[in-house]
């Protein structure tokens, strides 16, 4: 197996503040082709709505690295060092295998997801899983692929809470060609869009935890750049003057990542510690 190519400081702090990391054709078309086959042939059980008899059911909370053995597409996927390195970079070395599930939205489904967070029972602050999403074929607008909310991981909601919006100001469709893959955190807001073109749309999700501390498991050469502070401040528009509250967290989970109590930006958290303790009764 290929050494992994770790995420860039810059490129976790990306991640922090968007919630999703977006990678256009990095898988090549004969491990997407692989994938497909062996989602074709009926692919691994998965632990997420399995039969109290079925062995999927214990897999849940188990080591990555056990998983997909027998299936040549997947394990080919989680070997590019791209997808490896990805992995390592925001779950550390022991990332544990959750669920996963190959989305078919069938042709003319002219039927749209409701937007939906699905970590509505995940109250974590400083972990957090993240969800690979895989487009082993082109999906252009017309055929759907996933929407999602940049910038809306950190704010927790019950799933069915927003499901009554329609659209968002900033909201990115994933149109992307073969290969394509989208990297999210547990939380982000999404939805899955109508496929309007005459042929079947495949997508696998696979959702990964940590198997230890999530602190510095990336390529941290780049830690003390600058361009760190004005990413975490990204405004994504569609949350108005609360962005502010938006990047608070994002530097509470920034500071968590990298052991670094007393990072800040601009001032924002810092001035939210300095209040004296209360004196003694």
């Amino acid at each position: 197996m290929a050494e992994p190519i770790l995420l860039s400081s810059k490129e976790v702090a990306a991640f922090v503040a968007d919630g999703f990391l977006r990678f256009d054709a990095i898988v090549p078309s004969r491990v997407c082709q692989a994938v497909l086959d062996d989602l074709r042939d009926g692919g691994p059980p998965s632990s997420f709505g399995a039969a109290p008899a079925s062995p999927a059911r214990g897999w849940a909370g188990r080591p990555l690295a056990e998983r997909f053995r027998d299936w040549p597409g997947l394990s080919s996927l989680l070997e590019l060092p791209a997808v490896s390195g990805v992995i390592r970079s925001l779950l550390g070395p022991d990332a544990v295998y959750d669920h996963h599930y190959a989305h078919v939205i069938p042709p003319t489904q002219r039927w749209s997801q409701p937007w939906h967070a699905d970590a509505v029972a995940d109250p974590r602050r400083s972990a957090f899983d993240i969800q690979l999403f895989l487009f082993p074929h082109d999906t252009p607008r017309e055929m759907g692929g996933t929407m999602l909310l940049p910038g809306s991981h950190l704010r927790r909601v019950n799933e069915a809470a927003i499901a009554r919006y329609q659209n968002f100001v900033g909201q990115a469709a994933m149109a992307c060609p073969a290969g394509s893959l989208l990297v999210c955190h547990h939380g982000v807001w999404h939805s899955g869009q109508p496929n309007l073109t005459s042929h079947p749309r495949t997508m696998f999700k696979l959702r990964l935890g940590p198997g230890g501390p999530q602190r510095r498991t990336w390529d941290t050469r780049d830690l003390d750049d600058p361009e760190i502070g004005r990413i975490l401040s990204r405004d994504h528009r569609w949350y108005g003057h609360e962005v502010r509250l938006e990047i608070v967290n994002r530097i509470r989970l920034w500071r968590a990542l990298t052991g670094n109590a007393r990072f800040d930006v601009d001032y924002w958290l810092t001035r939210l510690e300095n209040e004296p303790p209360l004196p003694a009764s």
